[in-house]
């Protein structure tokens, strides 16, 4: 295992190798794209749109559509305004999506280009939306684009119209895949609670094979979905990195209580986003979800002697690192290692508070790159 890494560990400030991340525009992508008929926009040059939706397109195998401010020499020394313009004219009449979302890269961060003020000088055509969040590739990490992006779409979107609160709930799902979002829309569902999940890219970026293209499948949320998040009766955020954040937001705008829990992997975060729902709206938890909870305990108490005391390094994303800590606890299993490459002191803060409760302590990081992971 050390063949390639030097037997002492050393800290490197200068640089990481193999991270365990990637840049911001990522995460704001993914998100954007779970809005119904959203075109991802990258206000930067065309090699980062081109780079990003590779990424997706790789992880998901299907073809990931956005559109770019595709900066030259010209626009890297005198702003990208005129570039936006121009796009947002083009990109609507082209393409036609009901949603533009333009989220900024490292490069309009630096030259410091002014979005709301390009976008309050652009023409939009009625009916249409253009939304934006500030991503600036050097700080952070695709959840943190991520988080900014949904951020971005209570902003521009949420509004609070109904005196009186409505009994539904906010779910925001966190940086996960599709089939989780399917997971989560599934438990609320089955506890017959009106819901409005967002962002929602189940649908998507897993759009059925139908041997017809179509630009913007039928999933994602809508735009009047959003609006309406403002009239919700709570807002549940799923994992503090991604979706906090978003939750706050809409709190401060709509008067909407936030609830922020743990992505539910495992027993315990399930338990808690369901009894969460159960006493806030007043719900019964049905016996399908008991029986699939019985179930899950009967397999882990019959393989228990197969993970008790068995050692195991956790790396990813720190929302699903920290669910995957827990679960793996209540396994009987020792996290020696736990490590996210997205910055932020509260992840370690986190991580170890669940590791005390079980009586443990372990090598906990962020942000750390795969290079010392391996070391």
């Amino acid at each position: 295992m050390l063949d390639h890494t030097p037997k002492e560990v050393t800290e490197r400030k200068g640089g990481l190798t193999n991270p365990a991340k990637t840049c911001q525009p990522i995460g704001a992508m993914y998100a954007a794209l779970g809005i119904h008929k959203c075109l991802p926009h990258s206000h930067g040059s065309q090699g980062c749109c081109s780079y990003h939706r590779m990424h997706l397109t790789r992880h998901f195998r299907d073809p990931i559509m956005a559109s770019t401010s595709s900066f030259t020499e010209g626009a890297s020394v005198f702003g990208g305004g005129a570039n936006l313009k121009t796009a947002i004219k083009n990109v609507f009449a082209i393409y036609n999506p009901d949603v533009m979302a333009v989220h900024t890269t490292c490069l309009t961060e630096t030259i410091g280009d002014d979005i709301p003020s390009f976008l309050g000088q652009s023409e939009i055509p009625e009916g249409k939306i253009v939304i934006h969040a500030n991503t600036p590739s050097y700080s952070g990490s695709h959840v943190t684009g991520f988080s900014n992006m949904v951020k971005g779409m209570v902003n521009y979107l949420s509004e609070a119209t109904t005196e009186a609160k409505k009994e539904q709930v906010n779910i925001i799902p966190g940086f996960v895949n599709p089939g989780d979002m399917r997971e989560i829309k599934r438990l609320v569902k089955a506890m017959g609670i009106n819901f409005i999940m967002f962002p929602d890219t189940s649908g998507v970026v897993d759009s059925p094979m139908t041997g017809k293209f179509e630009m913007y499948p039928k999933g994602g949320t809508t735009v009047a979905q959003l609006k309406d998040t403002g009239n919700s009766k709570l807002t549940v955020a799923l994992g503090s990195f991604a979706s906090t954040d978003a939750a706050i937001q809409l709190e401060r705008k709509c008067k909407v209580p936030a609830k922020t829990l743990k992505t539910p992997i495992g027993v315990k975060a399930t338990d808690e986003l369901l009894m969460t729902l159960r006493n806030s709206f007043v719900k019964e938890i049905p016996y399908e979800l008991e029986e699939e909870r019985g179930q899950l305990v009967d397999i882990m108490t019959d393989t228990h002697y197969h993970f008790h005391g068995k050692k195991v390094a956790i790396f990813g994303d720190p929302d699903i690192v920290i669910g995957l800590t827990e679960f793996v606890l209540s396994l009987g299993m020792i996290p020696v290692h736990v490590l996210t490459g997205t910055p932020g002191n509260a992840f370690e803060k986190e991580v170890k508070a669940i590791l005390l409760e079980a009586g443990l302590k372990s090598n906990v990081k962020a942000a750390g790159d795969l290079f010392e992971f391996h070391q």
